[in-house]
């Protein structure tokens, strides 16, 4: 049982300078997907309130990273700045900390193994048998190092579970670590599951004691513990946990439930968790720190409006596919003082008008997000016109554009074989194509136009507005299509207002009608910068807009 540490050291000389990084260490136990990346990111708000964070995620699968995934196989592919497709707890941490990750701060072992080949390639292992300890465990903790450079704490999140071979070498490099930096500079925070059995109405800790079993097995004795159930965790439990994992009853902490995952920061705050970062990691945090969100938080929990936005997509049979989509409603949500009840759409099956009409009765805002391939595309060009013909406040977001665009060129315009190259490459209207650079054949892995692009906004349109009356402003991307500039004229003439370009003139970033309560669409993915203390502008103009319909709905409905 860890206690006082001050006389404690792990390193080789004995010493506990700070003079590098402290590092925390967030592990997973019983079961994969109980939130280590909101645990980490709440741990780490609490931190920022003082120090610089950093957070780096190890994720165990082959692949380079998880853009060639499918949302429904891993969640959605959040895209950083500097162009890096990486797990989406990064949009935990940047939506916590405020702060804005980087690819070095993104490890899978399709990464590790490729580097590992090549300095054995190079010769840098030169006469060595080259073997998974201590070589690749020591380039994992060098890329630790590399990612923590700069930052006072760095919160390590290892994926999956305590168990999983797949993340054992990055399990083991972390100890290895601990050891390296001392006792006052690591901290392991284990995350595990208490289910509670309806047949005797209690909660179990037994799966807990064998995962913890599990790290002891890999030489880590955790430091803290928080558990997950779908209710507090007792006292009674928690001292169980205490007794047969090893650590002190106070370092036992509930992580149940709640209704708004931004409320877990307070939840730790009031079991005591800064006394003990303080404690393990030698820390000054603030005892009562400054908290930014709960003021925020109330106006979600007594709202004074009511919408309801409808997400058109064809990933719907796993919500984490639109996570950041999610996470931006919520913010809206805070801002605008308004119960945002989300319905989600299923496009593969709607194939006409009538089933439009059906899917969005009731509905106040539609959103058509982003995807790849053709599954599912006429049906979101069905909900699209039905929005745009009848007064209903629509973001179209990347894919969206496109298909807002593609709708707008069939119906508006009268190109009745307007499509995108993407799904037909014999279409005898490509509005839709490659864009300079990308075509058929290339590596399918990092090869999208990706990253925070510049974009000059039209100052006399509604998205000029939107954005506060920016000139200027960086969106993230991800696509490997354009609005084809041959057709640029003939939609401006029909009215369809291209209102945002890249600044070369080329690539259109928004498009907007002005004459519609609020139809606008965006190349990028605003969704991957909004936060709860600043939602993205363009998710805060349909959440406004869906209210104004709704108001005039029920304006409308009393009347008759």
């Amino acid at each position: 049982m860890r206690e006082d540490d001050s006389t404690i050291s792990n390193r080789p000389d004995g010493s506990t300078s700070n003079d590098s990084p402290r590092f925390i260490i967030i592990t997973g136990g019983v079961l994969s997907g109980l939130g280590k990346g909101i645990a980490g990111a709440s741990i780490g708000h609490l931190l920022s309130t003082r120090y610089k964070v950093i957070p780096i995620k190890c994720d165990g699968y082959l692949n380079t990273d998880p853009g060639t995934m499918n949302p429904i196989e891993h969640g959605e592919v959040f895209v950083l700045d500097d162009g890096s497709e990486v797990d989406m707890d990064f949009g935990h941490y940047e939506r916590y900390l405020n702060c804005t990750c980087t690819k070095e701060q993104s490890l899978t072992m399709g990464k590790v193994f490729t580097a590992v080949q090549e300095k054995e390639r190079r010769g840098d292992y030169l006469g060595k048998t080259v073997q998974f300890i201590p070589h690749v465990t020591d380039l994992i903790i060098e890329k630790f190092k590399k990612a923590a450079e700069g930052s006072d704490i760095a919160i390590i999140e290892i994926g999956g579970t305590v168990g999983d071979i797949e993340n054992e070498l990055f399990i083991e490099a972390a100890r290895q670590l601990a050891i390296e930096v001392g006792r006052k500079n690591s901290l392991f925070v284990h995350l595990t599951y208490v289910p509670y059995l309806d047949n005797v109405k209690e909660l179990k800790s037994k799966p807990t004691q064998i995962s913890v079993k599990q790290l002891l097995e890999r030489g880590i004795s955790p430091d803290m513990i928080i558990c997950r159930s779908n209710r507090p965790i007792t006292d009674v439990i928690k001292r169980k946990i205490s007794i047969f994992c090893n650590v002190s009853e106070e370092s036992v902490f509930s992580g149940h439930d709640l209704e708004y995952t931004y409320d877990l920061p307070e939840l730790l705050y009031d079991q005591g968790i800064i006394k003990k970062l303080n404690k393990y990691l030698d820390l000054e945090l603030d005892p009562e720190p400054k908290l930014l969100w709960p003021a925020l938080i109330s106006n979600i929990r007594h709202p004074e409006n009511e919408i309801t936005i409808a997400i058109c997509g064809k990933y719907t049979a796993l919500e984490d596919s639109y996570a950041s989509i999610f996470e931006a409603l919520t913010h809206c949500s805070a801002h605008t003082k308004s119960k945002i009840n989300i319905r989600m759409i299923e496009t593969t099956n709607i194939k006409n008008e009538e089933d439009a009409k059906v899917k969005l009765q009731d509905v106040d805002g539609m959103i058509v997000p982003g995807g790849f391939g053709d599954r599912g595309t006429e049906g979101k060009i069905q909900l699209i016109r039905y929005a745009r013909e009848n007064d209903i406040p629509f973001l179209g977001i990347c894919l969206g554009l496109q298909l807002a665009t593609i709708e707008f060129a069939r119906d508006v315009c009268g190109i009745e074989d307007a499509d995108s190259e993407e799904f037909n490459q014999y279409a005898g209207s490509k509005i839709i194509a490659y864009l300079p650079g990308q075509h058929k054949g290339i590596d399918m892995g990092g090869t999208l136009r990706l990253g925070s692009y510049e974009a000059h906004l039209d100052s006399s349109s509604k998205i000029y507005d939107i954005y506060g009356k920016e000139s200027i402003v960086y969106e993230r991307h991800r696509h490997r299509y354009e609005v084809n500039p041959e057709f640029h004229d003939i939609l401006k003439k029909n009215g369809l207002s291209l209102a945002g370009f890249s600044p070369d003139k080329r690539l259109v970033e928004f498009i907007c009608l002005e004459d519609h309560p609020y139809f606008v669409a965006t190349q990028a993915h605003p969704e991957l910068k909004s936060k709860l203390e600043k939602p993205a502008p363009l998710f805060l103009g349909l959440a406004k807009a869906a209210i104004m319909h709704r108001h005039a709905f029920q304006k409308e409905m009393q009347a008759n």
